[in-house]
């Protein structure tokens, strides 16, 4: 009976066939490749949605946790949480020009005190839970924001020459450079800015 050859190959864990016959090659392979597999797991996120938390950060956390203390000033950062209740809009304009006058940028004091009561007075009214004021001084522009933990953006109404109120969005339409809304993970962060 003449002696018959035997096929010592198995299917390893990739498809390809992995000869039985060598360990020492077998062993350096598998670590070549769970090396490769490792550095590509630390170069890409693992998933999509992780890929797109990292995208889109800014939306899902807040800038800073809304009833926390006031944060350090830095020179050209500034952030404060506001109370629920009426004599925040007060504070707010106090705040606003006490900081511009820090800064040295009084040209646009009377314009970013009117904005920052609109928009504060808007969040008391229309929101619940802790509100906070951020201001940034970036590129000869002031950027002022005010968080809170609705959803809801602002809406535009059609008032009467009559009306005592409701005129927010046409007043940042006509003073300032660029306003809107962004959400964020507990909320929204409405926002204006202004050139100094």
């Amino acid at each position: 009976m003449a002696p018959q050859a035997i096929d010592l190959t198995v299917a390893s864990r990739v498809g390809r066939p992995a000869r039985i016959g060598n360990p020492r090659r077998a062993e350096s392979s598998r670590a070549n490749r769970d090396r490769d597999h490792e550095r590509s797991r630390r170069a890409a996120p693992a998933s999509w949605l992780a890929r797109q938390l990292a995208m889109w950060s800014r939306t899902t956390r807040p800038l800073r946790v809304l009833d926390a203390p006031r944060a350090s000033v830095s020179d050209r950062d500034a952030s404060w949480p506001l109370e629920r209740e009426l004599t925040s809009v007060r504070r707010a304009r106090h705040l606003v020009t006490g900081q511009l006058g820090e800064w040295a940028v009084e040209g646009i004091a009377d314009t970013a005190e009117l904005l920052v009561s609109e928009v504060v007075t808007n969040a008391l009214r229309y929101t619940r839970g802790p509100l906070r004021l951020n201001l940034r001084l970036h590129d000869a522009r002031l950027r002022c924001e005010v968080e809170d933990t609705e959803t809801a953006g602002p809406v535009r109404h059609c008032v009467d020459i009559d009306s005592e109120g409701g005129r927010g969005t046409e007043l940042l339409d006509a003073l300032a450079e660029a306003w809107g809304c962004l959400p964020t993970a507990i909320g929204k962060t409405l926002w204006f800015e202004l050139d100094t």
